[in-house]
């Protein structure tokens, strides 16, 4: 399996919330694991300001952006690129969709252009909406039972 890899589903795994063991699970048997920027640098403000709120300790928070920064250096990390700034300007289906949606949205069509058979691991109901409408496969296949 191929994954492209949206901030929630890596999330949900790097806050140990309840479908993050599956999510984890994905990340490890996929063959290619393609990421945005964005995923990354979205993760890391969340463990960031769940630290500097309190939700997680400042040593907690290091250790699992340890855990990230060690996982997605086996990925393919895209840049976003023109190409992919040029299609999250356009509309999507089910409109409307917020701005980083659509660059994750926009990164995953660029990826699917480069690797068959890529599927998307997102835990956001918005996101997985418009990702089936453009075609792309999801992972978890349920999200209720992840």
């Amino acid at each position: 399996m191929n994954l492209y890899a949206e901030s929630s589903g890596v999330l949900a795994w790097l806050l140990d919330e309840e479908a993050g063991a599956r999510a984890r699970q994905l990340l490890t048997a996929a063959d290619i694991v393609i990421a945005s920027d964005l995923t990354v640098v979205e993760c890391d403000r969340v463990l960031i300001r769940a630290a500097a709120l309190g939700g997680l300790t400042e040593a907690d928070a290091a250790g699992r952006r340890a855990h990230l920064t060690r996982a997605a250096a086996h990925w393919h990390v895209l840049r976003i690129g023109p190409e992919i700034v040029d299609r999250a300007r356009q509309p999507f289906p089910g409109e409307p969709i917020r701005t980083l949606d659509a660059l994750h949205l926009a990164s995953a069509l660029f990826a699917r252009s480069a690797v068959a058979g890529l599927e998307m691991l997102s835990l956001d109901d918005r996101i997985r909406q418009a990702a089936e409408r453009l075609g792309l496969r999801l992972q978890p296949r349920n999200i209720s039972g992840a």
